[in-house]
Parts: structure tokens; sequence; C-alpha cells
């Protein structure tokens, strides 16, 4: 009997069916903070993770790091695995790539923002599909702090500090961990599904060297890759905030983005132009996570990467 389970393979009648019962449930309905769903399917052959860690660096334009010999390990990688060489930060200065990374919307370009992000974003979307996360956050001074700057650690590094779903919730908050906890995590193998890692201003290439910054990535992500259970279902994301403030190309720059997988690609370089609302929407799907917040829902998508 042939399979009706992936797209453009089901017949007419069990279409019909699918669209009786979308109406039935009042998926016509929206609300102002509504996620737009895609208007294609996804990719059927997306390759699915059980773990998806993404670690975002600072201010470097793309030339400034692919090929760079001050960054051997992040270029070895590139070289192994997958680069995006048409990938560009959407504004300057940071705090918006952030949030567009975690709510597919810019929402503020002032870092000095002490609001709150109430849109939807990747944190709502994560737990109600029963998935788990967890922000790392280098020098954070303590679980749950969602307070201002404590150097060398910055809060608009930190976009899940500023989302409702997180600073409104005790239980979530948890969740806003200090990055000493990522190896005692993945030591036991219980990191979440999607990790968010925010080196501090020293090891993130802001305030310290790409030299320094390569170090750091290969003594903490070296182990991840090195993972037993990581190498099985997981994908490093590996990605610059934005370029230095002279590139304004598609607002924030050409950056440099890596993708790591076993189910990757080896030695791909993408030419694709892509911003970080596909990123957005890489990790969700990545997870199963099909409702994708902001401009993720009509966002490239990044599966030309995988196998």
């Amino acid at each position: 009997m042939a399979s009706y389970l992936s797209y453009g393979k089901r017949p007419a009648w069990l279409f019909l069916i699918l669209l009786a019962i979308a109406a039935a449930s009042g998926c016509g309905t929206s609300s102002p903070n509504a996620t737009i769903l895609p208007t294609t399917p996804p990719s059927a052959t997306f390759p699915q993770f059980n773990h998806v860690v993404l670690v975002v660096e600072e201010n470097h334009n793309y030339s400034d790091v692919i090929g760079n010999s001050s960054m051997p390990y992040l270029n070895s990688l590139a070289l192994q695995y997958g680069s995006a060489t048409k990938f560009y930060a959407n504004t300057h200065p940071s705090i918006g790539n952030y949030l567009m990374m975690t709510t597919g919307q810019i929402i503020t370009n002032d870092d000095s923002f002490s609001g709150t992000v109430s849109v939807d974003n990747v944190v709502r979307q994560l737990v109600a599909s029963g998935k788990t996360y967890k922000t790392y956050a280098e020098s954070l001074p303590s679980v749950g702090y969602t307070g201002g700057d404590s150097y060398p650690y910055s809060k608009h590094h930190n976009p899940m500090a500023y989302i409702s779903d997180v600073t409104g919730s005790a239980t979530q908050a948890k969740n806003l961990v200090p990055f000493s906890q990522f190896g005692a995590d993945l030591a036991a193998n219980q990191l979440p599904n999607f990790s968010f890692v925010v080196p501090n201003l020293l090891d993130d290439a802001h305030d310290g060297t790409l030299s320094a910054a390569d170090v750091w990535l290969q003594q903490n992500m070296g182990p991840l890759l090195a993972n037993s259970t990581f190498q099985a279902d997981g994908l490093l994301i590996v990605v610059f905030d934005e370029a230095l403030q002279s590139d304004t190309t598609n607002g924030g720059g050409r950056v440099a983005a890596v993708l790591v997988s076993a189910k990757a690609k080896r030695g791909f370089s993408s030419t694709t132009t892509y911003q970080h609302q596909s990123l957005l929407r890489l990790v969700m799907h990545g997870l199963n996570v099909l409702t994708y917040p902001g401009a993720a829902a009509t966002a490239p998508e990044m599966s030309e990467f995988f196998q």
C-alpha cells in the first residue's frame, strides 16, 4: 500500500477531512500577538534533533572571522561541517539581534532597555510543545537572575531575561543559569532540548580578542562535540550577533554562522542569504516545534545544510 505520510502525497479526501477539522476548531481566528503560521509546509526531509545548542559571539565582520588564523578552532568547524557565507544580522546594536533570534522581532534597538517582552517567543512555543530549555549565561550572578548588567555579564546579550514567560514565572526563571552549570549538565546527559549559550563580554569577542573567544569555544564546546549522546542527536550553532557598526548591509552586516552536526553535510558552504529569523526557524524546526514566532514563520529555511 502506498504511504501518504509525507507532504504532497496525501489523497484528496484526507486533505478535505483535515481542512474541515481545522475549520471546526477555529483556526481562522487571530489575536494581536498571534503567531503567523507558515504558508507552505516545512521540508519533510529536515532532520530532527533532541539537543540544539546556540552560542552567540559578538561584533565582528564575517571577513574578520572566517579565514582568520586567530580562530583556528571555529574555522576548522566551518571547514568540516557547514558555514553560511551570506548570513546577515538584522540591526545595530546588539539587543535587537538577540530578540530576533528568540521572538522573530527586533522589538528595540536600545541596549539599555529594561522592559518586558510579551510577544510570541521561543520559550512559549517550546514549553507548549513539551520541550525543555535553559540559558547558560557566563558570569550570571545567580540562578534566575533577571536584573541588570553585572560585568562581565551583560543583560542585553541574554534575551530570555526580558521575556514575560520567564520573568513572570518563578519556575521558568530557574532555567536562567550560570554557564558553570553547562559542563555539569553535559556530563550527566541532562542538557535540555534547547541551550542558549551566552559567553561573557571577555569570552564572546566583545571586550576580549577573537583568539580568546576561540579558545573558549574549544574548551567548552569541544567536550560537547565529543559527547556520544550529542553526536547522535545534536546540533551546535555558533553565530555572531552583528558585524561592526560600519557594516549595515541588510541592517546589521555580514557575520559568520557555523552549523555543526553529524546530520549536517560535510564541508558545506551555503551562498543563500539568511538572517537571525532563519536561525530561529532552524532551532524550532530542528526540535519539531512547527509554530514559529514573528518573522521566523516566513523566513528562508536552512534545510540545505543537512543530509
